[in-house]
């Protein structure tokens, strides 16, 4: 581990670093790379027993799946963003974090492949989609229209998005003691979505389905215009406050 950033109260940038990244290639936006966080001995590494990795004394790790935010070759760094949930291991291993601090990194995993052909993109998704969402903005076609729907638990979460010349983008802050999830299910719901619409929509499993069923059983879209993934899941422990990205499918 190189550094660590504050992007807001709520996000925490940490830069990863050394020899071990050479040959890394993310090549679709919102990829995923899977962390294995360290115990409280130091890194030990899990081995693989043919359906799950496990630690030496048959325990599970920490593994967290978060978005390749950025990834600079030439100085072998690789940024990831991290949501803070108070208790959750990510958010205490990110805010503790030290330079030279090991870390275990696997990946890249699939992304999100731009059709480029398409004209226009409805994005959605939670806190924990952030940075999916940012490289979605820095990778779509500058042509093409981008309708970003953006829910925030609290205003401390709202960050400046990169920019796209046709993107309009909405911040949706989730209603006190509302279920996670909520906000952005509503916002999906009252979007215009035209025909020939790519969909691209990940947060909260549980309103991720939701989101699911409202837009293939409800208005019919076409499947394969839309890609909607669960991150996270509201009451799970280890996920709750584990992740930025936590990709499922």
């Amino acid at each position: 581990m190189r550094r660590t950033e504050a992007v807001s109260p709520r996000l925490i940038r940490v830069t990863l670093g050394g020899p071990a990244l050479d040959g890394l290639v993310v090549d679709q936006p919102a990829a995923s790379v899977r962390v294995l966080l360290p115990e409280a001995a130091g890194l030990v590494l899990p081995e693989w027993n043919g359906n799950q990795f496990l630690l030496p004394d048959g325990g599970r790790p920490k593994l967290r799946t978060l978005t390749p935010r950025r990834l600079d070759a030439g100085a072998a760094e690789l940024d990831v963003e991290i949501v803070i949930h108070v208790g959750g291991a990510a958010s205490a291993w990110a805010a503790a974090a030290q330079p030279g601090d090991p870390v275990g990194l696997t990946g890249p995993g699939r992304g999100y492949a731009i059709d480029a052909g398409a004209r226009t993109f409805l994005l959605a998704g939670d806190e924990s989609a952030i940075p999916a969402m940012s490289q979605l903005l820095e990778w779509l076609p500058s042509e093409a229209r981008v309708d970003v729907h953006v829910e925030a638990a609290d205003r401390r979460a709202r960050i400046e998005l990169p920019a796209h010349e046709r993107a309009t983008i909405a911040w949706h802050e989730l209603p006190a003691g509302a279920p996670p999830g909520a906000a952005m299910v509503n916002a999906v719901a009252e979007a215009p979505i035209a025909a020939g619409t790519r969909v691209w929509v990940a947060g909260e499993a549980a309103a991720v389905q939701r989101i699911r069923r409202h837009l293939f059983e409800d208005r019919g879209h076409p499947r394969a215009d839309a890609w909607v993934r669960g991150y996270w899941k509201h009451g799970r422990a280890g996920d709750d406050d584990a992740a930025t990205d936590a990709p499922a499918p």
